[in-house]
């Protein structure tokens, strides 16, 4: 039997292994594994990758900001926040709802990550959504739908890896995903505010200017904290991982002092907790490197290549042939795999055929993005079901929702540059 023919039957059982329950980790590990002894390569190259892959300044940012996440969370500043979010939409049909989108689109100015937005927002939003007559499968999916914005809204350490992988300005991915990750909001708000008005969910109450404005006051360190994390950034004061480990601090003498929610003896678990996320995640990118490298020895960059250009060389053709190239990626690999592997196979294509590559990162990063609640994979979805204890493929169905929405976000952000373009500054400007 030829390595083709050995490596279809090993994706066929590896599927299977997924539809039974194997964790995603040893699925793509036994994937792994399985092809690399059918390819003769070998699995010392495993270990080492495994570590490699994880070996990488940036992210150092990763336990970091999910520890920003637990820690804003157990201050109180996360629920302020929220608050302040429930205030203004309030008037609204599904009010709490749209609070909990707009919450995680000021969460992820912070934590820099989808499931990290996901798993404090949701823990935060989820039971007061299920108290105020929501379904709580809806719940669950609005929180993990809300997290996606976690790596367009700034900082955000994919738009690192990319702005390394492609050599472009960070400054300027930053720049450019303020307005596609508003518009990914705005969507999903939609999305919520129609479903919500379809089936009755939640309450409604006059707009309160007073409580507007009290809740702003008290959700002042949160706000604090979202302008060291842009400030410090966008002003060159320091690295993103020096503004995770900044914002760490500040929220833990917020916490401590300020608040007085976190008491001393919180802070084990609170370690704990993030520990546990981040010893999810790092493994799953981990062996999403090494998937790479195997993807490489198949030819799978040159095979990319030849297909898309086989379609022609009509900029919007190629345009979406890419943007459904990401999309089925991020079916089943997470946002970092995605970048490495097909960034600088998709992006010189797209700019070979005029858009403009600052552009290009944006569009590339909203279809990840959208990937993390995407079966199969859906990594947000991952993270919700365990925040709530909600099955899994309970939580696809209402996620397909709110991925209409984010895919018309994602339309327009592809065939309207301004949005990625707007705030960027011109060269020479």
């Amino acid at each position: 039997m030829d390595q083709g023919a050995l490596l279809g039957l090993l994706s066929a059982g590896v599927v299977l292994l997924f539809l039974i329950g194997v964790p995603i980790f040893l699925v793509i590990g036994y994937w792994v594994v399985g092809a690399s002894l059918i390819i003769d390569f070998t699995l010392a190259n495993v270990g080492v990758t495994l570590f490699e892959g994880l070996n990488f300044f940036g992210l150092l940012s990763l336990p970091l900001f999910i520890l920003t996440g637990d820690l804003i969370a157990a201050a109180g500043i996360a629920r302020r926040l929220a608050d302040f979010a429930h205030a203004c939409m309030s008037w609204l049909r599904g009010g709490l709802g749209l609070a909990t989108l707009g919450s995680c689109g000021l969460f992820a100015a912070i934590s820099g990550s989808n499931s990290a937005t996901t798993a404090t927002i949701g823990g935060i939003m989820h039971p007061l959504l299920v108290k105020d007559g929501y379904d709580s499968r809806f719940a669950a999916a609005t929180a993990a739908a809300g997290g996606t914005v976690g790596i367009i809204i700034p900082p955000s350490i994919i738009f690192i890896v990319y702005g390394f992988l492609m050599n472009l300005s960070i400054s300027d991915l930053f720049v450019a995903g303020i307005l596609p990750g508003a518009l990914m909001v705005i969507s999903m708000m939609l999305v919520c505010w129609y479903m919500s008005r379809k089936h009755g969910w939640g309450s409604i109450s006059p707009l309160d200017w007073g409580r507007v404005f009290s809740t702003m006051r008290r959700a002042y360190l949160g706000f604090f904290a979202i302008f060291i994390v842009i400030y410090g950034i966008y002003s060159g004061v320091f690295s993103p991982t020096e503004a995770a480990a900044i914002t760490v601090g500040f929220c833990l003498i917020a916490g401590l002092l300020l608040t007085r929610e976190i008491k001393w003896r919180d802070l084990p678990d609170i370690l704990l907790k993030s520990g546990q996320l981040t010893g999810m995640l790092a493994p799953m990118i981990a062996i999403s490197i090494v998937m790479q490298q195997v993807f490489g020895l198949l030819g799978a960059a040159e095979a990319v290549a030849s297909f898309v250009a086989w379609f022609g060389n009509s900029e919007v053709i190629v345009l979406l042939v890419c943007m459904a190239i990401v999309l089925a990626a991020g079916c089943i690999l997470e946002s970092l795999p995605v970048t490495v592997i097909f960034a600088p196979i998709l992006a010189p294509i797209a700019v070979a055929h005029g858009v403009d590559p600052v552009h290009f990162s944006v569009i590339f990063l909203v279809g990840a993005a959208i990937g993390f609640i995407t079966p199969p994979f859906g990594l947000n979805l991952f993270v919700a079901s365990g925040v709530t204890g909600i099955p899994y493929s309970k939580l696809v169905r209402f996620a397909t929702m709110y991925m209409a929405g984010l895919m018309l976000a994602w339309g327009l952000t592809a065939f309207v540059p301004w949005f990625s373009l707007a705030l960027v500054p011109k060269v020479g400007g």
